[in-house]
């Protein structure tokens, strides 16, 4: 199982940033990789509650669902299905208030399909593609936390 570990401090409210990590619908608002960001579940946010994402690429998306919810603490997300070369994939978030900002991290835990093959995509290319994306994601999202700061 391959782990990549990320974090950004915001200038806004932990309430604010947990408001638009949670809302399943948002995602596409503040990560540049996105296109859209549907529900497909009756919950809209809360464990359980899922989305369909489907990335600006036109090709890719994934479907995925919040595993755990402790709000404004914890915060798990886990893919249940999508076309990338990868399975068993969640990421993890967790908060840290710093000030009047709020440290959030996250762990990105996944599996790659296709065994010692993947495992070499992996090293190559896959490792390098997702942290750079999470990177944009978390850019995208201190942007629009910091400029909507809704609580």
């Amino acid at each position: 199982m391959a782990t990549i570990k990320n974090e950004i401090t915001i200038n806004a409210s932990l309430e604010s940033i947990w408001n638009h990590l949670t809302n399943l619908e948002l995602l596409d608002k503040y990560d540049p990789t996105v296109k859209k960001s549907e529900l497909i579940s009756a919950e809209k946010t809360g464990l359980g509650a899922k989305r369909k994402v489907h990335m600006l690429d036109g090709k890719n998306w994934f479907d995925e669902k919040i595993t755990v919810f402790k709000p404004n603490e914890a915060l798990t997300y886990q893919l249940t299905d999508c076309s990338f070369p990868i399975k068993g994939l969640q990421h993890s978030y967790s908060f840290e208030k710093v000030g009047n900002q709020v440290k959030v991290k996250q762990v990105m835990e996944y599996t790659v399909k296709f065994g010692l093959l993947g495992k070499l995509l992996d090293s190559l290319m896959i490792r390098k593609q997702s942290d750079a994306g999470i990177k944009k994601f978390f850019t995208g999202l201190k942007l629009y936390a910091e400029k909507t700061n809704l609580v």
